[in-house]
């Protein structure tokens, strides 16, 4: 049997033997130069971070293009540095899963340090060590994949979340807020040397950046206003000469461990496989499985320096291409095939993506949403083929069974991904000259099948679970009274829905697509199968 903290240097060949790539680096060396000279920084410590940027930090330093580490920092999940990382000696298994079952298994050390800054930590111990990081000069990049959520100060009905709240009565001495605790960190920064520094937020939505800047700003002011910092420590954090805050564009899909994957591993011989569930709902392990597809593109502002990420397959770009390589994946190319296998595969009772690349009409449709109607709008990014991506996507990464994601996860607060998935589309269509947005077939047959959803019926007609989604419960009061075979005043139900703007960006009905969302939603009602009957005729 293999364990992952047995020496890869002199045992490789046992590593070999299962298929894992071992680095060429000595693993204490870097970590000794990591924490005297700390050079980047990662806020999140999970199975992206893993499969991702570890990977990044590895070819880096095994090409000798970095001689340090990178410092991870988990401040939700107590269990994860001692479970995971102090446990396994700050490695990771990556396992990239194919489409043809084929695995690349490959060993990375690349962690420096690992270090825990919660709000449970009550010694303060990790917090005390940052301070030390952010207080060096080395320090170049402070890195995030904490989620979106992870930036988030206040709750829906814009009150500060309590912690929150309490960080900024308290100032930031003590903070236990994930942001305020980067902020805290900034102020030593400032208070030590003033050194220039790059916040890159890595986290898969729009314009990450400006929303990191903007809840840094955020709690620095009100720190301001309540008397713990002054304005020239504002001026510090507002100049992108001292502190920038890059956009970036990623794209990867690393779900939660497999059990499969898990199997695979210790069936080899390696005997560190086993999935580590905490009591915070974590699931991570000493592997990590994901995707081989891959893309990293970063708005290349860097005051204080960078590592060589574009020697390790990151695409380093200006602010407008990252934008274009951004709106290419989340309007045209990718999220909306996504949302539309979501919403499908759903009502149509589907449990995983892959099974419904199986399906020739499912497949049919994402292609006419992406190549017929995306394409003719989408910017190229330049940097990224466009339709070369859509053809990854429906090929090799879409069909990938190994790669447990489901249509019910995908649908999670599918109210608030609308207006970008589709509405920029409309409006594209719209705008330009050449298009009518009444040409449009398919995204409105996915509208169609969206209100569907709403109804929590199935084309069984059985009840189903939708996921969760903050519009949920007032959307469905709208639609629960429709059933099989009874049109009348469906129009009336629905109209309040599809004039929406917040959800769709466009009235539907100035635009001219909401009587043919109308016709196809009538059609999903005529009884058992309309939905999966609809989409055929559709296709015809």
């Amino acid at each position: 049997m293999v364990k992952i903290t047995d020496d890869y240097l002199t045992n490789g060949n046992d590593f070999a033997e299962l298929g894992i790539k071992v680095p060429m680096y000595e693993q204490d060396t870097i970590i000794k130069k990591t924490k005297e000279s700390p050079r980047w920084v990662h806020f999140g410590g999970g199975n992206l971070f893993r499969a991702f940027h570890a990977a990044i930090a590895n070819k880096l330093i095994n090409d000798k293009k970095m001689e340090t580490g990178v410092t991870v920092v988990e401040t939700y999940d107590q269990a994860v540095i001692p479970d995971v990382y102090d446990k396994y000696n700050n490695r990771v298994v990556r396992v990239i899963t194919k489409a043809d079952g084929t695995q690349e298994r490959e060993l990375f050390a690349s962690v420096g340090e690992a270090i825990f800054a919660g709000p449970t930590d009550a010694s303060q111990k990790g917090f005390e060590r940052l301070k030390e990081i952010f207080a060096a000069d080395s320090l170049q990049v402070v890195s995030f994949s904490i989620t979106e959520k992870g930036y988030n100060l206040k709750n829906g009905a814009g009150e500060y979340f309590p912690v929150v709240a309490e960080d900024l009565e308290n100032g930031p001495k003590y903070p236990k807020n994930n942001m305020t605790t980067l902020v805290s960190l900034l102020l030593t920064r400032y208070e030590t040397n003033a050194k220039p520094l790059t916040l890159l937020s890595t986290d898969n939505f729009s314009q990450n950046g400006d929303r990191l800047k903007s809840t840094v700003l955020e709690i620095a002011n009100a720190w301001k206003n309540n008397g713990f910092v002054d304005e020239s420590f504002i001026n510090y954090l507002s100049d992108k000469d001292k502190i920038s805050f890059p956009l970036s564009m990623i794209d990867r899909i690393t779900p939660n461990p497999s059990d499969k994957i898990s199997n695979d591993l210790s069936e080899d011989g390696f005997e560190d496989a086993d999935i580590l569930h905490t009591p915070q709902h974590t699931n991570i392990a000493a592997f990590t499985n994901t995707e081989e597809a891959h893309y990293l593109v970063v708005e290349d502002s860097f005051p204080n320096g960078r590592p060589k990420f574009e020697k390790a397959g990151v695409i380093m770009a200006s602010r407008d291409t990252v934008n274009a390589a951004d709106e290419m994946k989340v309007t045209t190319c990718l999220n909306p095939l996504h949302t539309a296998l979501a919403i499908f595969g759903s009502v149509l009772g589907f449990k995983s993506i892959a099974s419904e690349m199986e399906d020739e009409d499912l497949v049919g449709l994402i292609k006419k949403i992406g190549y017929t109607e995306g394409l003719p709008v989408v910017k190229d990014p330049e940097v990224i083929n466009p339709k070369e991506f859509i053809d990854e996507l429906v090929t090799k990464r879409l069909p990938n069974p190994y790669i447990p994601d489901t249509p019910q996860r995908i649908a999670t607060d599918t109210s608030q991904k609308l207006a970008i998935r589709y509405g920029v589309t409309i409006k594209h269509y719209v705008q330009t000259p050449a298009l009518d947005p009444k040409n449009l077939k398919f995204i409105p047959l996915v509208i169609a099948a969206w209100l569907r959803y709403l109804m929590a019926i199935d084309d069984s007609g059985e009840e189903f679970q939708p996921s969760p989604d903050p519009l949920f419960n007032e959307l469905h009061e709208q639609v629960k009274d429709i059933s099989f075979g009874n049109a009348d005043g469906i129009h009336d139900k629905v109209i309040k829905i599809l004039s929406n703007v917040d959800i769709f960006g466009v009235d539907l009905y100035q635009v001219g697509l909401a009587e043919k969302i109308e016709a196809d939603f009538k059609s999903m009602l005529t009884g058992k199968g309309a939905i999966k009957s609809t989409l055929h005729k559709a296709l015809q």
